[in-house]
């Protein structure tokens, strides 16, 4: 099937020849006869399977010229660069429409959002707090969306957004048409479903744990920090990597991992996580699309969502404690179809997750032997240095009533009596005998 073959218009499909694709994917042949009949659609499939397209074609394909300033479409993403990836993705499918297409999201400025979304839009792309930010100040109304699309919803669950996903759900009008996509089927996910939509139709394509078939996994046995960065350096050297993704456990883990290597590959690697900021991260991830950087160290923030082509490799430098996260991770390579190659370290920490992500995957990784010229090293982090358990020593308090009191008694000149003098006794006590007040008349 082709994209010919879809009830898509002519300036859809003109969009879509320019950027080069011909056959949709399982998830955007599946969903899209769906979704365009107007039901509430759940849509199931793995990172890299062409998600962002099964959604966005129907939604543009039913959408109306309108004379009113407010959005038809809305998409929720988790993440910021979700956004910017997502509005351009809209653009690029739009360019042969008269559509107006906008993103927002936290940490941008809201004056500058409020003022782009003031002048009208048709599309919203947004991260929940922003948007309920501009709809609570009343910069943007949402009471005229038509389909409303929430995007890798399991992740925006777990990363504590369903209060402002409901309260923003609030504000749509009721009449609409709902459009949910998720790599998992969490009870989170199953439990908003049935909130708040109406009898969907879910719609699946390669289902949870399944690893895409064009992606080669093999994994080496490491036994610690500095030798898993001897490794790498090997690796990295290699011709054939000419686009990798490393993925780390942690921001403090990727900036140590980005110091021990940037000597040996001066100017060709990026670090990006959430402590950086906005216009770093930005700027980072598109040095990596464009090929400025060769290598990008990141943590689990860009696992999820965003597509960048052409990644030839991806190092698990740390194997992630979710075993789902390791399926979201490699399938950053071997998108579109391509072939890709994912490559883990495993230390003795790392078994147990290994098991999980062997057992989610019904499937066990390739492990392969060390290379005879790496040097092991002896150097342990601070981390991996064995924990010596002291014995607590019991001091043995005195008893309360051993312990004496907390006061001492106070001077004799000090001390107040508490009773009343006349003052004759006042005048005795000053002068050493009583004084009169005169000889009485």
């Amino acid at each position: 099937m082709t994209f010919s073959d879809l009830n898509l218009n002519k300036s859809l499909l003109s969009a879509l020849d320019d950027l080069g694709f011909v056959h949709p994917t399982p998830i955007q042949e599946k969903g899209f006869s769906v979704a365009m009949s107007g039901r509430d659609v759940v849509g199931i499939a793995q990172t890299g399977t062409g998600k962002t397209l099964a959604y966005l074609l129907p939604c543009l394909r039913l959408w109306t010229f309108s004379r009113e300033k407010h959005p038809q479409i809305l998409i929720i993403v988790p993440t910021r660069e979700l956004v910017v990836q997502i509005t351009e993705e809209v653009q690029k499918l739009a360019a042969y429409m008269n559509l107006v297409a906008v993103g927002v999201y936290g940490g941008g400025n809201i004056k500058v959002h409020m003022e782009l979304v003031s002048r009208g839009c048709d599309v919203v792309v947004a991260t929940p707090g922003r948007l309920l930010d501009l709809v609570l100040k009343g910069a943007l109304k949402i009471k005229y969306v038509k389909r409303f699309v929430i995007d890798e919803v399991d992740e925006m669950l777990s990363l504590g957004f369903r209060p402002q996903l409901i309260r923003v759900i609030d504000f749509l009008p009721t009449k609409r048409q709902n459009l949910m996509f998720s790599a998992t089927m969490t009870d989170e996910v199953s439990v908003l479903i049935n909130d708040f939509f109406n009898i969907p139709q879910i719609v699946e394509a390669a289902p949870t744990g399944t690893p895409l078939s064009n992606i080669s996994q093999n994994a080496f046995f490491v036994p610690n920090f500095y030798t898993k960065v001897n490794l790498l350096g090997q690796i990295l050297a290699q011709k054939e990597m000419t686009k990798v993704l490393v993925f780390v456990s942690s921001k403090k883990l990727a900036d140590e991992l980005f110091e021990q290597i940037e000597d040996q590959f001066p100017e060709q690697i990026g670090v990006i996580h959430s402590n950086k900021a906005q216009n770093n991260r930005f700027l980072t991830v598109n040095s990596f699309k464009e090929g400025t950087y060769r290598i990008l160290i990141a943590t689990d923030l860009i696992s999820r969502g965003l597509d960048i082509s052409e990644v030839s490799h991806v190092i698990n430098f740390d194997l992630p404690d979710v075993a789902e996260s390791y399926i979201h991770r490699i399938g950053r390579t071997g998108r579109a179809e391509q072939k890709g190659i994912a490559i883990s370290f495993i230390t003795e920490a790392d078994k147990l997750a290994q098991t999980r992500i062997e057992e989610l995957m019904q499937q066990p990784i390739n492990i392969e032997p060390l290379p005879e010229n790496l040097v092991i090293s002896e150097e342990l982090t601070e981390d991996e240095m064995p924990k010596i358990n002291m014995k607590t020593i019991a001091i043995k308090l005195p008893k309360r009533e051993d312990v004496g009191p907390a006061f001492h008694e106070k001077s004799a000149k000090n001390s107040k009596v508490n009773f009343k003098q006349t003052r004759a006794q006042k005048m005795k006590a000053k002068y050493n005998k009583p004084q009169t007040r005169g000889q009485k008349k």
